[in-house]
């Protein structure tokens, strides 16, 4: 296996702590997406996306995003399982990942993409360019902003994301919240519990990668 990386997105950054949880030793290649290095053809022979991540793998063809890769791994090394054991868990699991995806992620994705002047021309990740629209930054913060005050309901008392073990959706989560300093974003003071959680997982030694 190859994994390809990129030490200042935060997609693949979820990929490595995946990896450091699992304990598992994979070759991997930094990809600078600073230089453009995603839109070379000697990347684009490995994902023609021109997106990061991306996983070669010896049984089938590469896979080319953050959920595929999480799946193949954790079939292949199910211990510690991140996605949940039971079908129960792993139904919620997903839920959960995907109201942090499409409320927090996206909107913050939407908001940093949209008003970066490194990324004019460069709206949207792939092999081509779009225009920056300034209301859907304004749109993706206030949607970032939301997702954000309702973190603390989110965890309540449990010490985990999607209840007693750990978890992608901790991953998911603390990644949102690490790269919503960007947009100078961040917990509420009054949200505890969120506190609390951010504190333990971010405390982990995955979370330094």
């Amino acid at each position: 296996m190859k994994f390809y990386d990129c030490s200042t997105a935060p997609s693949p950054r979820r990929v490595r702590i995946f990896i450091a949880e699992k304990d598992l030793e994979i070759e991997t290649v930094n990809i600078s997406i600073a230089d453009g290095e995603q839109l070379s053809d000697e990347f684009r022979a490995v994902n023609p996306n021109c997106t990061l991540p991306a996983l070669e793998i010896d049984d089938g063809p590469n896979i080319l995003n953050t959920a595929g890769i999480w799946a193949y791994l954790e079939d292949k090394f199910p211990e510690p399982p991140l996605m949940g054991r039971t079908a129960a868990e792993k139904g919620h699991i997903a839920d959960i990942r995907w109201q942090i995806e499409f409320n927090g992620s996206m909107g913050m994705a939407e908001a940093l993409r949209n008003s970066t002047p490194r990324m004019k021309g460069r709206a949207l990740p792939g092999p081509d360019n779009y225009e920056q629209i300034p209301e859907l930054a304004e749109r993706g913060k206030a949607r970032a902003l939301k997702f954000m005050d309702r973190i603390e309901g989110m965890i309540g008392e449990k010490p985990f994301v999607a209840g007693d073990s750990y978890s992608v959706a901790d991953i998911d989560l603390m990644v949102f919240l690490d790269f919503a300093r960007w947009l100078k974003m961040g917990l509420p003071d009054e949200a505890k519990n969120a506190q609390r959680w951010y504190k333990a997982v971010s405390s982990r030694p995955s979370a330094k990668l």
